[in-house]
């Protein structure tokens, strides 16, 4: 299973770029495995983000934003999804995994 988050590097919206990192910033603090994707890079990834998003979250008008969330090919969510997720403590299962990663931790001799 791989987290893929898809994301602009360059846009000119500071709410999707503030997204962006709250989302990056809370699978690194928890040390969760994941790709970043830059549509802004590829044609080709951000038609697929666009064909891989269900008909329920398209948006009335236009293409969705940056950042989607994704477990291999099953489509997790939206920042927003992400953050009620988050409001609910219910992020594991959000992303499509049975539990928190383990932490190492330091052995004393």
């Amino acid at each position: 299973m791989v987290i893929r988050v898809y994301i602009a590097s360059s846009t000119g919206s500071v709410a999707v770029k503030k997204h962006q990192q709250a989302v990056v910033g809370f699978l690194e603090a928890n040390r969760i495995s994941f790709q970043e994707v830059d549509i802004t890079m590829l044609e080709e990834q951000r038609l697929w983000m666009y064909r891989n998003i269900p008909q329920d979250k398209q948006p009335d008008k236009g293409n969705p934003l940056p950042p989607q969330i994704f477990n291999d090919d099953r489509y997790c969510g939206d920042y927003e999804d992400f953050f009620q997720s988050k409001e609910d403590n219910t992020v594991f299962a959000f992303l499509g995994l049975s539990s928190q990663p383990s932490v190492k931790v330091r052995e004393s001799i």
